[in-house]
Protein backbone atom coordinates (compact mmCIF):
# COMPACT_ATOMS: atom_id res chain seq x y z
CA UNK A 1 0.00 0.00 0.00
CA UNK A 2 3.13 2.39 0.25
CA UNK A 3 4.62 2.22 -2.97
CA UNK A 4 1.18 2.15 -4.48
CA UNK A 5 0.35 5.63 -2.16
CA UNK A 6 4.06 6.84 -3.19
CA UNK A 7 3.40 6.10 -7.25
CA UNK A 8 -0.45 7.73 -7.17
CA UNK A 9 1.42 10.87 -5.66
CA UNK A 10 4.19 10.80 -8.07
CA UNK A 11 1.34 10.49 -10.81
CA UNK A 12 -0.76 13.06 -9.49
CA UNK A 13 2.49 15.74 -9.22
CA UNK A 14 3.42 14.89 -13.08
CA UNK A 15 -0.65 15.60 -13.68
CA UNK A 16 0.20 18.82 -11.70
CA UNK A 17 2.99 20.11 -13.64
CA UNK A 18 1.62 18.70 -17.13
CA UNK A 19 -1.47 21.50 -16.41
CA UNK A 20 0.71 24.29 -15.55
CA UNK A 21 2.97 23.18 -18.38
CA UNK A 22 0.06 23.02 -20.92
CA UNK A 23 -1.45 26.03 -19.76
CA UNK A 24 1.48 28.11 -20.11
CA UNK A 25 1.99 26.66 -23.65
CA UNK A 26 -1.70 27.93 -24.29
CA UNK A 27 -0.58 31.32 -24.01
CA UNK A 28 2.77 30.50 -26.43
CA UNK A 29 2.96 28.82 -30.06
CA UNK A 30 3.41 25.42 -28.63
CA UNK A 31 6.07 23.19 -29.69
CA UNK A 32 6.76 22.00 -33.41
CA UNK A 33 7.99 18.33 -33.52
CA UNK A 34 8.27 16.20 -36.65
CA UNK A 35 9.27 12.19 -37.71
CA UNK A 36 12.61 11.62 -37.67
CA UNK A 37 13.23 10.09 -41.14
CA UNK A 38 11.21 11.87 -43.96
CA UNK A 39 10.75 15.18 -42.01
CA UNK A 40 7.89 16.08 -43.59
CA UNK A 41 5.24 16.14 -40.96
CA UNK A 42 6.46 19.12 -38.93
CA UNK A 43 3.17 19.92 -36.98
CA UNK A 44 2.55 22.00 -33.61
CA UNK A 45 1.59 20.68 -30.87
CA UNK A 46 -0.40 21.92 -27.56
CA UNK A 47 2.40 20.55 -25.45
CA UNK A 48 4.70 17.44 -24.66
CA UNK A 49 3.76 15.17 -22.03
CA UNK A 50 6.31 11.91 -21.32
CA UNK A 51 4.27 8.94 -19.39
CA UNK A 52 5.67 6.35 -17.41
CA UNK A 53 2.68 4.51 -16.35
CA UNK A 54 -1.06 3.54 -17.17
CA UNK A 55 -2.07 5.64 -13.88
CA UNK A 56 -0.41 8.21 -15.71
CA UNK A 57 -2.15 7.98 -19.34
CA UNK A 58 -5.11 7.63 -17.26
CA UNK A 59 -4.63 11.47 -15.43
CA UNK A 60 -3.89 12.76 -18.84
CA UNK A 61 -7.31 11.51 -20.70
CA UNK A 62 -9.21 12.90 -17.73
CA UNK A 63 -7.34 16.34 -17.82
CA UNK A 64 -7.76 16.23 -21.88
CA UNK A 65 -11.50 15.48 -21.48
CA UNK A 66 -12.17 17.97 -18.90
CA UNK A 67 -10.28 20.39 -20.87
CA UNK A 68 -11.59 19.65 -24.45
CA UNK A 69 -8.04 18.93 -25.93
CA UNK A 70 -7.25 16.16 -27.88
CA UNK A 71 -4.21 13.55 -27.35
CA UNK A 72 -1.79 11.93 -30.02
CA UNK A 73 0.82 9.48 -29.32
CA UNK A 74 4.03 9.21 -30.49
CA UNK A 75 7.32 6.65 -29.42
CA UNK A 76 10.00 6.56 -31.67
CA UNK A 77 8.16 8.69 -33.84
CA UNK A 78 9.43 7.09 -36.90
CA UNK A 79 6.02 6.87 -38.17
CA UNK A 80 6.14 8.72 -41.80
CA UNK A 81 1.94 9.11 -42.40
CA UNK A 82 1.88 11.98 -39.72
CA UNK A 83 -0.87 9.64 -37.67
CA UNK A 84 1.55 10.23 -34.25
CA UNK A 85 0.76 13.98 -34.59
CA UNK A 86 -1.99 16.79 -34.26
CA UNK A 87 -2.22 20.13 -34.41
CA UNK A 88 -2.72 21.81 -30.68
CA UNK A 89 -2.84 18.04 -29.28
CA UNK A 90 -1.35 17.07 -26.11
CA UNK A 91 1.67 14.85 -27.68
CA UNK A 92 1.80 11.64 -25.01
CA UNK A 93 5.37 10.79 -25.20
CA UNK A 94 5.45 6.90 -24.70
CA UNK A 95 9.15 6.48 -24.63
CA UNK A 96 9.61 6.50 -20.57
CA UNK A 97 6.79 3.20 -20.64
CA UNK A 98 9.95 0.91 -21.21
CA UNK A 99 9.43 -2.14 -18.63
CA UNK A 100 8.77 -5.37 -18.79
CA UNK A 101 6.19 -6.69 -16.59
CA UNK A 102 6.62 -10.07 -16.90
CA UNK A 103 8.50 -12.98 -18.93
CA UNK A 104 6.77 -16.21 -18.99
CA UNK A 105 10.27 -18.54 -19.82
CA UNK A 106 7.87 -21.58 -20.06
CA UNK A 107 5.47 -20.40 -22.45
CA UNK A 108 7.49 -18.32 -24.36
CA UNK A 109 5.98 -14.92 -23.73
CA UNK A 110 6.67 -11.33 -22.64
CA UNK A 111 4.75 -8.06 -21.46
CA UNK A 112 6.10 -5.33 -22.31
CA UNK A 113 5.35 -1.71 -21.38
CA UNK A 114 4.44 -0.14 -25.36
CA UNK A 115 7.46 2.51 -25.26
CA UNK A 116 10.27 -0.44 -24.73
CA UNK A 117 11.68 -0.32 -27.93
CA UNK A 118 13.02 -3.09 -29.82
CA UNK A 119 17.37 -2.86 -28.84
CA UNK A 120 16.14 -2.71 -25.02
CA UNK A 121 13.45 -5.77 -25.27
CA UNK A 122 16.40 -7.92 -27.14
CA UNK A 123 19.06 -6.80 -24.89
CA UNK A 124 16.50 -7.98 -22.02
CA UNK A 125 15.84 -11.57 -23.27
CA UNK A 126 19.50 -11.82 -23.52
CA UNK A 127 20.41 -11.21 -20.20
CA UNK A 128 17.53 -12.96 -18.59
CA UNK A 129 18.34 -16.33 -20.36
CA UNK A 130 21.96 -16.13 -20.00
CA UNK A 131 23.43 -19.33 -19.38
CA UNK A 132 20.22 -21.11 -20.32
CA UNK A 133 20.67 -24.02 -23.38
CA UNK A 134 17.89 -22.82 -25.14
CA UNK A 135 17.07 -18.99 -25.32
CA UNK A 136 13.19 -17.04 -26.78
CA UNK A 137 14.16 -14.46 -29.06
CA UNK A 138 11.98 -11.66 -30.87
CA UNK A 139 10.06 -13.31 -34.23
CA UNK A 140 10.26 -10.34 -36.69
CA UNK A 141 10.73 -6.83 -36.55
CA UNK A 142 11.02 -3.59 -38.94
CA UNK A 143 13.62 -3.37 -40.98
CA UNK A 144 15.88 -0.29 -41.39
CA UNK A 145 15.89 1.42 -38.10
CA UNK A 146 15.70 -0.31 -34.82
CA UNK A 147 14.84 2.50 -32.22
CA UNK A 148 10.78 2.40 -32.10
CA UNK A 149 8.38 1.32 -30.09
CA UNK A 150 6.87 -1.50 -29.78
CA UNK A 151 3.49 0.39 -29.54
CA UNK A 152 4.36 1.72 -33.01
CA UNK A 153 4.54 -1.37 -34.40
CA UNK A 154 1.70 -2.78 -33.06
CA UNK A 155 -0.62 0.45 -33.91
CA UNK A 156 0.87 -0.05 -37.63
CA UNK A 157 0.80 -3.80 -37.58
CA UNK A 158 4.12 -3.95 -38.75
CA UNK A 159 6.17 -7.01 -40.84
CA UNK A 160 9.62 -7.67 -41.43
CA UNK A 161 11.22 -9.76 -43.73
CA UNK A 162 9.86 -13.73 -42.35
CA UNK A 163 9.00 -15.34 -45.67
CA UNK A 164 5.88 -17.01 -44.22
CA UNK A 165 5.38 -14.95 -41.54
CA UNK A 166 2.10 -13.01 -41.25
CA UNK A 167 2.22 -9.19 -40.01
CA UNK A 168 3.14 -8.73 -36.30
CA UNK A 169 -0.20 -9.56 -35.37
CA UNK A 170 0.50 -13.31 -35.25
CA UNK A 171 3.06 -12.55 -32.56
CA UNK A 172 0.59 -10.63 -30.42
CA UNK A 173 -0.97 -12.57 -27.34
CA UNK A 174 -2.66 -9.94 -25.65
CA UNK A 175 -2.63 -6.10 -25.21
CA UNK A 176 -4.16 -3.96 -23.22
CA UNK A 177 -5.69 -0.46 -24.27
CA UNK A 178 -6.93 2.68 -22.60
CA UNK A 179 -9.82 3.85 -23.83
CA UNK A 180 -11.21 7.64 -23.99
CA UNK A 181 -13.46 6.45 -20.86
CA UNK A 182 -10.23 5.86 -18.76
CA UNK A 183 -10.77 2.43 -18.70
CA UNK A 184 -7.76 -0.69 -19.08
CA UNK A 185 -9.08 -3.27 -21.65
CA UNK A 186 -7.18 -6.88 -21.81
CA UNK A 187 -7.87 -7.33 -25.47
CA UNK A 188 -6.77 -10.18 -27.43
CA UNK A 189 -8.33 -13.30 -29.57
CA UNK A 190 -10.65 -14.56 -27.25
CA UNK A 191 -11.35 -11.47 -24.79
CA UNK A 192 -12.77 -8.28 -26.69
CA UNK A 193 -11.76 -10.11 -30.12
CA UNK A 194 -12.82 -6.88 -32.51
CA UNK A 195 -11.25 -4.17 -30.03
CA UNK A 196 -8.28 -6.73 -30.72
CA UNK A 197 -8.50 -6.44 -34.17
CA UNK A 198 -9.30 -2.61 -34.41
CA UNK A 199 -6.25 -2.16 -32.56
CA UNK A 200 -3.81 -3.75 -33.51
CA UNK A 201 -3.02 -1.75 -37.21
CA UNK A 202 -5.36 0.92 -35.66
CA UNK A 203 -2.72 3.62 -35.78
CA UNK A 204 -4.07 4.78 -31.89
CA UNK A 205 -7.68 5.56 -33.34
CA UNK A 206 -8.76 3.05 -30.88
CA UNK A 207 -7.38 4.15 -27.77
CA UNK A 208 -3.50 4.06 -26.32
CA UNK A 209 -1.84 0.73 -26.41
CA UNK A 210 -0.57 0.72 -22.50
CA UNK A 211 1.07 -2.98 -22.73
CA UNK A 212 1.38 -6.23 -24.95
CA UNK A 213 2.23 -9.16 -24.30
CA UNK A 214 4.38 -10.81 -27.49
CA UNK A 215 4.68 -14.29 -28.23
CA UNK A 216 8.22 -14.99 -28.64
CA UNK A 217 10.27 -17.63 -31.01
CA UNK A 218 13.24 -19.58 -29.81
CA UNK A 219 16.48 -18.14 -30.88
CA UNK A 220 18.70 -19.79 -33.34
CA UNK A 221 21.54 -19.66 -35.87
CA UNK A 222 21.25 -18.81 -39.18
CA UNK A 223 22.95 -19.07 -42.32
CA UNK A 224 22.81 -16.16 -44.90
CA UNK A 225 22.75 -17.05 -48.40
CA UNK A 226 23.44 -14.24 -50.89
CA UNK A 227 22.85 -14.07 -54.74
CA UNK A 228 22.54 -11.79 -57.17
CA UNK A 229 19.41 -12.75 -59.83
CA UNK A 230 16.54 -11.55 -62.44
CA UNK A 231 13.80 -10.05 -60.94
CA UNK A 232 12.08 -12.45 -63.43
CA UNK A 233 13.57 -15.37 -61.21
CA UNK A 234 12.70 -14.01 -57.87
CA UNK A 235 9.12 -15.53 -56.78
CA UNK A 236 10.49 -19.15 -57.95
CA UNK A 237 13.62 -18.28 -56.16
CA UNK A 238 11.84 -16.91 -52.97
CA UNK A 239 9.33 -20.57 -53.05
CA UNK A 240 12.74 -22.75 -53.73
CA UNK A 241 14.07 -21.17 -50.58
CA UNK A 242 10.32 -21.68 -48.68
CA UNK A 243 10.56 -25.19 -49.58
CA UNK A 244 14.44 -25.69 -48.33
CA UNK A 245 13.74 -24.20 -44.91
CA UNK A 246 14.78 -20.62 -44.95
CA UNK A 247 13.09 -18.10 -42.69
CA UNK A 248 13.98 -14.74 -43.81
CA UNK A 249 14.95 -13.20 -47.08
CA UNK A 250 14.49 -10.11 -49.26
CA UNK A 251 15.96 -8.35 -52.67
CA UNK A 252 17.54 -5.11 -52.94
CA UNK A 253 17.11 -4.11 -56.72
CA UNK A 254 19.74 -2.31 -58.78
CA UNK A 255 19.08 1.79 -58.79
CA UNK A 256 20.87 2.88 -61.68
CA UNK A 257 19.17 3.78 -64.56
CA UNK A 258 21.96 3.52 -66.93
CA UNK A 259 21.96 0.21 -66.76
CA UNK A 260 20.34 -2.69 -68.75
CA UNK A 261 19.40 -3.81 -65.38
CA UNK A 262 17.65 -1.31 -63.88
CA UNK A 263 15.02 -2.69 -61.32
CA UNK A 264 15.70 -5.83 -63.06
CA UNK A 265 18.53 -7.73 -61.27
CA UNK A 266 18.99 -7.43 -57.09
CA UNK A 267 20.59 -9.23 -54.25
CA UNK A 268 18.46 -11.82 -52.75
CA UNK A 269 19.67 -12.55 -49.74
CA UNK A 270 18.16 -15.24 -47.64
CA UNK A 271 18.58 -16.88 -44.20
CA UNK A 272 18.68 -20.16 -43.48
CA UNK A 273 18.64 -22.47 -39.86
CA UNK A 274 21.91 -24.33 -38.55
CA UNK A 275 22.70 -26.74 -36.30
CA UNK A 276 23.05 -24.75 -32.97
CA UNK A 277 26.69 -25.63 -32.53
CA UNK A 278 27.47 -24.33 -35.56
CA UNK A 279 30.39 -21.51 -34.57
CA UNK A 280 30.18 -17.95 -35.19
CA UNK A 281 33.91 -16.97 -36.16
CA UNK A 282 35.02 -13.31 -34.96
CA UNK A 283 35.49 -10.79 -37.43
CA UNK A 284 32.58 -11.98 -39.99
CA UNK A 285 31.91 -9.00 -43.07
CA UNK A 286 29.76 -6.28 -42.05
CA UNK A 287 28.82 -2.74 -43.05
CA UNK A 288 29.49 -0.14 -40.23
CA UNK A 289 28.17 3.18 -40.50
CA UNK A 290 31.27 4.99 -42.28
CA UNK A 291 30.32 1.74 -45.01
CA UNK A 292 27.05 3.39 -44.69
CA UNK A 293 27.41 7.00 -45.17
CA UNK A 294 29.97 5.83 -48.41
CA UNK A 295 27.22 4.27 -49.82
CA UNK A 296 24.51 6.67 -49.32
CA UNK A 297 25.79 9.29 -50.98
CA UNK A 298 27.10 7.14 -53.62
CA UNK A 299 23.35 6.84 -54.04
CA UNK A 300 22.63 10.23 -55.13
CA UNK A 301 25.33 10.35 -56.84
CA UNK A 302 26.51 7.58 -58.41
CA UNK A 303 24.13 4.55 -58.41
CA UNK A 304 26.28 2.72 -60.38
CA UNK A 305 29.35 2.33 -58.12
CA UNK A 306 26.64 1.87 -55.00
CA UNK A 307 25.21 -0.94 -56.56
CA UNK A 308 28.52 -2.86 -56.98
CA UNK A 309 29.98 -1.83 -53.95
CA UNK A 310 26.93 -3.33 -51.95
CA UNK A 311 26.10 -6.02 -54.28
CA UNK A 312 29.80 -6.91 -53.61
CA UNK A 313 29.92 -6.93 -49.54
CA UNK A 314 26.66 -9.11 -49.79
CA UNK A 315 28.33 -11.74 -52.07
CA UNK A 316 31.52 -11.49 -49.66
CA UNK A 317 29.05 -12.45 -46.90
CA UNK A 318 27.12 -15.23 -47.74
CA UNK A 319 27.83 -18.01 -45.72
CA UNK A 320 28.13 -16.10 -43.14
CA UNK A 321 26.67 -17.46 -39.64
CA UNK A 322 23.72 -15.22 -37.46
CA UNK A 323 21.36 -14.64 -34.85
CA UNK A 324 17.68 -15.12 -35.77
CA UNK A 325 17.04 -11.91 -33.18
CA UNK A 326 20.06 -9.64 -34.24
CA UNK A 327 20.28 -10.70 -37.59
CA UNK A 328 17.37 -8.07 -37.94
CA UNK A 329 18.95 -5.00 -36.53
CA UNK A 330 19.87 -2.32 -38.50
CA UNK A 331 22.48 0.56 -38.63
CA UNK A 332 20.45 4.07 -38.86
CA UNK A 333 22.53 7.22 -38.86
CA UNK A 334 19.79 9.73 -37.28
CA UNK A 335 19.88 13.23 -39.67
CA UNK A 336 21.99 11.55 -41.88
CA UNK A 337 20.32 14.02 -44.65
CA UNK A 338 21.78 16.93 -43.47
CA UNK A 339 25.35 15.98 -43.67
CA UNK A 340 24.04 14.05 -47.42
CA UNK A 341 23.23 17.95 -48.36
CA UNK A 342 26.07 19.18 -47.00
CA UNK A 343 27.97 17.26 -49.43
CA UNK A 344 25.61 17.67 -52.31
CA UNK A 345 25.79 21.62 -51.42
CA UNK A 346 22.34 21.57 -51.46
CA UNK A 347 20.18 24.71 -50.95
CA UNK A 348 16.96 23.02 -49.50
CA UNK A 349 16.47 20.55 -47.37
CA UNK A 350 15.97 17.05 -49.08
CA UNK A 351 14.22 13.87 -47.79
CA UNK A 352 13.91 10.13 -49.01
CA UNK A 353 10.16 9.45 -48.34
CA UNK A 354 10.01 5.80 -47.81
CA UNK A 355 6.78 3.84 -50.14
CA UNK A 356 5.38 0.33 -49.79
CA UNK A 357 3.16 -1.30 -52.21
CA UNK A 358 1.64 -4.43 -52.12
CA UNK A 359 1.48 -6.33 -55.52
CA UNK A 360 0.01 -9.46 -56.23
CA UNK A 361 3.37 -12.01 -56.63
CA UNK A 362 2.40 -13.14 -60.37
CA UNK A 363 2.36 -9.36 -61.49
CA UNK A 364 5.60 -8.52 -59.97
CA UNK A 365 7.67 -8.80 -63.00
CA UNK A 366 5.07 -7.01 -65.33
CA UNK A 367 4.57 -3.90 -62.47
CA UNK A 368 8.09 -3.70 -62.20
CA UNK A 369 8.88 -3.07 -65.51
CA UNK A 370 5.50 -0.65 -66.05
CA UNK A 371 7.83 0.95 -62.89
CA UNK A 372 11.19 1.02 -64.75
CA UNK A 373 9.28 2.64 -67.87
CA UNK A 374 7.58 5.13 -65.92
CA UNK A 375 10.58 6.32 -64.50
CA UNK A 376 12.71 6.30 -66.75
CA UNK A 377 9.95 8.50 -68.68
CA UNK A 378 9.80 10.93 -66.15
CA UNK A 379 13.63 11.20 -65.03
CA UNK A 380 12.62 9.71 -61.47
CA UNK A 381 15.38 10.20 -59.11
CA UNK A 382 14.88 6.23 -57.45
CA UNK A 383 17.17 5.87 -54.62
Amino acid sequence: MIATREHRKRAGNRVARFRKHCRAMHKSRGFLVNDVHSKLNPVLVNCIVPVDSAEAIQNIIREAVRDGKTISIAGGRHAMGGQQFGTDTILMDTTGMSRVLDFDIEKGTIQVEAGIKWPELIEYLYKAQEGRPTKWGITQKQTGADRLSIGGAISANIHGRGLCFKPIIQDVESLVLIDANYKLNLCSRTQKPELFRLVVGGYGLFGIIYSVRLRLTPRRKLRRVVEVIDIKELMPSFEHRIRDGFLYGDFQYNTDPDSDDFLGKGVFSCYKPVAEDTPIPEGQGFLSAKDWERLIYLAHTNKKKAFELYSAHYLSTSGQIYWSDTHQLSTYIDDYHRLLDRQLGSRDMATEMITEIYVPRNALVSFMEDVRKDFLENNVDLI
